[in-house]
């Protein structure tokens, strides 16, 4: 009996010693990236569904015949492709920060993987004469897109307030020609008044959801592309001190 209780408690301190503390093991465990391309078809199935029911309400037959400008079309088009391009940067953003990930510091100018952090620390091996140029090229890959895509959402909020300057332009014609009252007619001139006001209010409106939705995707891409920069920064740091520390043993 005292052998196999003198084996129990061996076992018991061979495994506390093999098996890490729960601190160890939270703080082994590697940081996921965040999935961007999950949350931006999340969010894109969240405007489907939203789509859709304002389809089974009427609200777009209603919105599309409302406008005889045809400026709330071209607001819903500027935004159905601004998203899907966003959706394919979300997708771009992601392999380069999984890219990123797979590089070691030792090993990520000879690495047979492409990326733009990769690019970055050969600019930085190269020691080139503008010290800044590394940075620059980066920042032009991952936030040089983003530029054109919020002068593309800027478009919406600009398309709005045109339709508004018509829609009260409208208003503002039918009541010149008004010249007489007439109170058999006041049915139709109410519906000529108030066509142009309904110009002006369903193109601002439509024109303001779009920007702040576009606006919502075009943000999380530009947080995701500067986390992709500060890691690429955090390892040319690596690289420039593991460079000096060959160069003073040399």
């Amino acid at each position: 009996m005292s052998m196999i209780m003198s084996h129990l408690a061996a076992v018991t301190r061979t495994s506390r010693s093999v098996s890490p503390s729960p601190g160890e093991k939270k703080s082994s465990r590697p940081k996921m990236p965040e999935p961007i391309l999950l949350e931006w078809l999340t969010l894109v199935g969240l405007f489907a569904f939203a789509a859709w029911l304002l389809g089974v309400e009427g609200v777009w037959a209603l919105l599309l015949t409302a406008d005889p400008t045809g400026i709330t079309l071209i607001i819903i088009l500027v935004f159905t492709g601004g998203t899907f391009w966003c959706g394919a940067r979300a997708r771009e953003l992601s392999l380069q920060r999984e890219a990123t990930s797979k590089l070691h510091v030792d090993a990520a100018v000879t690495s047979e993987q492409s990326c733009w952090v990769k690019e970055y620390l050969t600019l930085l091996r190269s020691s080139p004469k503008d010290l800044t140029a590394p940075i620059d090229l980066l920042l032009e890959h991952t936030h040089g897109p983003h530029s054109t895509a919020w002068w593309v959402n800027g478009i919406q909020l600009k398309l709005g307030l045109l339709g508004k300057v018509i829609g009260f332009s409208m208003l503002a014609l039918e009541i010149g020609n008004i010249e007489s009252f007439d109170p058999s007619e006041s049915q139709q001139l109410l519906k000529n008044l108030t066509a142009g006001l309904g110009v002006a209010l369903l193109t601002t409106m439509v024109g303001l959801i779009g920007n702040i939705l576009l606006g919502l995707q075009l943000t999380r891409l530009d947080r995701y592309a500067d986390d992709i920069v500060a890691r690429a920064q955090l390892l040319g740091v690596h690289f420039d001190s593991q460079q000096t520390r060959v160069e003073g043993t040399g």
